[in-house]
């Protein structure tokens, strides 16, 4: 003599199964396997993805949702592959958000800032002297930088976080020194 009411929330999932690259992710367990492994998710932890969805499934799930907030997630990524080799119901994770970036470029929903880096960033891996170069710089401007430059309000990214020590040397600098031809040469 009782009634017995069931309420399906779909919570935008159908719209993700029409989506080719991404219903994939429509499979996750939630195991936490993939956020086990990601070395960025191990360094930043869950709280600075924003959303619900923390990890490298969150940073597939949470532009779903609402792309122009969560922009920024897929780029927060190594795209090592060891979320995908660790899943334990196969979801292609770090080629999901590789799709991801796709999606979000020719969306222009790229902040102009992280555009500008993106390019920067061309340029300098494209050309090993001006890399080797650069690294080797920066070792120095780190220990002589001061603290207000890179922990300030406006940066997010420096609240409850200390940079690592530089190494002494770069990995190209102890080759040539240990393993070179003998002449110094790499």
């Amino acid at each position: 003599g009782t009634e017995m009411h069931f309420i399906l929330v779909d919570h935008g999932r159908s719209e993700r199964l029409a989506m080719e690259d991404f219903w994939y992710s429509l499979k996750c367990i939630r195991c936490g396997a993939c956020m086990n492994t990601c070395p960025v998710y191990r360094r930043s932890g869950g709280l600075s993805y924003g959303g619900t969805y923390s990890g490298p499934i969150g940073a597939i799930i949470n532009p779903t949702f609402d792309l122009k907030r969560y922009s920024a997630l897929p780029f927060a990524s190594t795209l090592n592959g060891s979320c995908t080799n660790v899943c334990p119901v196969k979801i292609n994770i770090h080629e999901q958000i590789y799709k991801w970036r796709t999606v979000i470029a020719e969306r222009h929903e790229v902040p102009f800032v992280k555009q500008e880096v993106l390019k920067m960033a061309g340029r300098l891996l494209a050309s090993p002297t001006l890399y080797r170069a650069t690294v080797s710089s920066m070792g120095g401007a780190l220990r002589r930088l001061p603290n207000f430059v890179l922990y300030n309000p406006l940066n997010i990214w420096g609240r409850q976080r200390e940079l690592p020590e530089a190494p002494k040397l770069t990995f190209h600098a102890w080759y040539k020194k240990n393993r070179g031809d003998g002449n110094g040469n790499a």
